[in-house]
């Protein structure tokens, strides 16, 4: 009899040993899962001032490696001469194609109404599904309205600090064309960063910025 009841002791010992075992095996994984996420978000992040300071083809592939950190597939930067629009290709999550243009300017300047449609234009080109703008500075009221009117993804330089901080890239297309449109943003954005500096030429050109090498 005591044989059996020592055996039943064991083997309740044996299950409870072997559970806790089981349960601490899981709870390191789901913690190393957890510190693995955590992790590759923070080898994501720059702030706004370190992406600043980028060139513009740095610019770009810090874009393209924001979106390969948020599971977006066959990301490649392609921006350069006769890059017909486009800095950055790439496939959502979802499988959707994307065109990404960038635009790393001073953060006191406006991004205007044709560049939205350069992008459109782009869009067609590459048949692609999904269009998404990224910029370190804003948008005026009009571009805001025509990517709003054809479809395609603001990201302006608030929008960017949330996606620097972790924010999945489709998140943001939940608060497309939001986030600058008031006035009271707007004479905080300009308490913040000032207006163009006074007897400086319009640098019109494309990926044009404050200093030299914009995206």
């Amino acid at each position: 009899m005591w044989l059996y009841v020592v055996a039943a002791v064991l083997a309740g010992l044996v299950g409870v040993v072997g559970w806790r075992l089981w349960r601490t095996d899981r709870l390191l994984k789901s913690k190393d899962q957890a510190w693995r996420r955590e992790d590759e978000v923070r080898s994501g992040h720059r702030t706004l001032d370190e992406v600043d300071r980028m060139s513009g083809t740095e610019f770009e592939e810090h874009v393209a490696e924001l979106c390969r950190r948020d599971g977006c597939g066959e990301v490649r930067r392609v921006g350069g001469a006769g890059d017909d629009g486009v800095d950055v290709r790439g496939r959502l999550p979802d499988g959707r194609s994307m065109v990404v243009q960038c635009k790393r300017y001073a953060a006191y300047r406006s991004i205007p109404p044709r560049d939205l449609r350069e992008l459109a234009g782009s869009r067609v080109h590459f048949a692609a599904d999904v269009a998404v703008f990224v910029t370190t500075s804003r948008f005026t009221d009009r571009a805001t309205a025509y990517a709003l009117a054809n479809g395609i993804v603001t990201v302006h330089r608030d929008v960017l600090g949330l996606w620097n901080k972790g924010t999945p890239l489709t998140d943001l297309f939940e608060i497309n064309g939001s986030g600058q449109g008031d006035r009271a943003h707007r004479v905080r954005w300009r308490n913040t960063y000032g207006s163009r500096p006074q007897g400086r030429g319009r640098d019109r050109g494309r990926g044009g910025t404050s200093t030299p090498g914009g995206g």
